[in-house]
C-alpha cells in the first residue's frame, strides 16, 4: 500500500470555529468534573439555598397555629407593593394570613436566589479558569493550539458559564416542586412557577450572569494568580450581585413589559462586556508575559 503525498502547498482544514469553542469547553467541564473538592461544596451550596432553606421557612410559616403570630405574619404583608398583594389576594383570597405569608415568600423573597447560586458558582469557576492554565503550566499549550484568541475566550465562557447556570435550573425545578408540595394545597393547587418567574429564570438571570463573567474573565486573563483572581473577582462581583439582587426582585413586583425591559437592558450591557472582554485574553497573558493587572 502506497502512502498519499500531499501536494505542495496543501494546508490540512481546521475544523469549524463552532467546534474548537466547544472542544476548548468540553475540556475544562471535564476536569472541572474530575475535581469533587470544588464540586461537591457548591452543590452542597446549592442544594442549602434552594431545597432546605425555602423547604423549612415555608413549612413553618404555613403551618403557624398561634394567634399572635399569624397576626405578626399576617402585618408583614402590608410591607409589599398593592401589585404583589392584589396577586395574591387573588391567587388566595380564603386563605389564612400564614398561607399567604408563605405564598410571598414563595414567589417574591425567595427570587435572588436565582441570583446568587449562578453568579457564585460561575464565579469561582471562571475566576481561576484562565490563570489556573498558567499556574497548571497549560498555558503554553493553549498560546500555541490551533484556536484563534476569540475561539479560546468563548470555549472558557462557556465553560465559566455552564456549572452556575446548569445549577440553577435544576434547583429552580426542585425548588418549584418543593413550594408546590408545600405552598400548592394551601391555595387551590400548583401554581409555581409564575410567569415573572419564567421571564426570571430565561430572561433576565442569563444576562446579569454573562456580564459578571465578562468581568471575570478579564481579571483572571490579566492577574498572575488564582489567589489574586478570586479576590479580585469578589471585589467586582459583589456590586453586580447586589445590582442583580434588586433588579431580579423588581422584576417580580412589576408587569412582564417591565421584566421584559430589565433583560433587554442586561442583554445590551452583557454583549458590550463581552466584547470587551474578549480583547483581554491573549497568547501573550497565556504564555505569562503580560499579565499585570493594569
Amino acid at each position: 500500500m502506497t502512502a498519499t503525498v500531499a501536494p505542495a502547498g496543501y494546508r490540512r482544514p481546521r475544523p469549524p470555529s463552532r467546534s474548537r469553542v466547544l472542544v476548548v469547553a468540553r475540556t475544562d467541564l471535564r476536569q472541572l468534573y474530575q475535581s469533587p473538592d470544588f464540586w461537591v461544596p457548591m452543590m452542597v451550596l446549592a442544594g442549602f439555598f434552594f431545597v432546605v432553606a425555602p423547604a423549612g421557612l415555608l413549612f413553618a410559616v404555613t403551618h403557624i397555629s398561634r394567634s399572635d403570630l399569624v397576626q405578626k405574619v399576617g402585618a408583614t404583608l402590608s410591607v409589599l407593593p398593592g401589585s404583589a398583594r392584589a396577586a395574591i389576594n387573588q391567587r388566595a383570597p380564603h386563605a389564612s394570613a400564614a398561607v399567604k405569608a408563605s405564598y410571598a415568600l414563595a414567589v417574591y423573597l425567595f427570587a435572588p436566589l436565582a441570583v446568587i447560586v449562578p453568579m457564585t458558582i460561575s464565579t469561582a469557576v471562571g475566576a481561576n479558569c484562565l490563570v489556573g492554565e498558567r499556574e497548571r503550566g497549560t498555558g503554553e499549550f493553549l498560546a500555541h493550539a490551533p484556536v484563534t484568541e476569540r475561539e479560546l475566550y468563548l470555549g472558557k465562557l462557556i465553560a465559566s458559564l455552564v456549572p452556575g447556570y446548569l445549577t440553577t435550573l435544576v434547583g429552580f425545578g426542585i425548588y418549584s416542586l418543593v413550594v408546590n408540595l408545600i405552598v400548592g394545597p394551601h391555595v387551590g393547587g400548583w401554581f409555581f412557577p409564575t410567569g415573572q418567574w419564567w421571564l426570571l429564570m430565561l430572561w433576565v438571570v442569563p444576562p446579569f450572569l454573562a456580564l459578571t463573567l465578562s468581568v471575570v474573565l478579564r481579571l483572571s486573563a490579566r492577574v498572575k494568580s488564582a489567589a489574586a483572581s478570586q479576590q479580585a473577582s469578589g471585589l467586582v462581583t459583589l456590586p453586580a450581585i447586589i445590582v442583580a439582587y434588586a433588579q431580579s426582585s423588581g422584576a417580580l413586583f412589576t408587569h412582564g413589559i417591565g421584566n421584559l425591559w430589565v433583560g433587554c437592558v442586561a442583554w445590551v450591557l452583557a454583549l458590550v462586556g463581552l466584547r470587551r472582554g474578549a480583547r483581554a485574553v491573549t497568547r501573550a497573558r497565556l504564555l505569562g508575559v503580560d499579565g499585570d493587572l493594569g
